[in-house]
């Protein structure tokens, strides 16, 4: 055999290789991709909820803190029409 013939199995061989560890290489970078993809919208999704929680968690703050200040304001008013039906000593 000439070294050519003996270089078109090995050749051939080596290529074979190679297409196989790109195939794994491309097959290990879709892996990490879709990995990378799930984790985003994993993030993305606790995210809302913390947003939403957090806005439900102010809303409910702002009620607070009007019905306090609806009842002081109440409470003041009470105490005026008191004073004023109240006769001067």
């Amino acid at each position: 055999m000439t070294d050519q013939e003996e270089q078109s199995p090995k050749e051939a061989k080596r290529k074979k290789k190679r297409v196989a560890e790109e195939i794994r290489r491309s097959a290990r970078e879709q892996a990490i991709e879709e990995d990378q993809k799930a984790r985003k919208a994993k993030r993305a999704e606790k995210r809302a909820t913390k947003e939403i929680r957090q806005s439900a968690r102010d809303q409910a703050r702002r009620k607070g803190t009007l019905t306090r200040e609806q009842a002081i304001a109440e409470a003041q008013e009470a105490r005026k029409l008191k004073a004023k039906k109240q006769p001067p000593e």
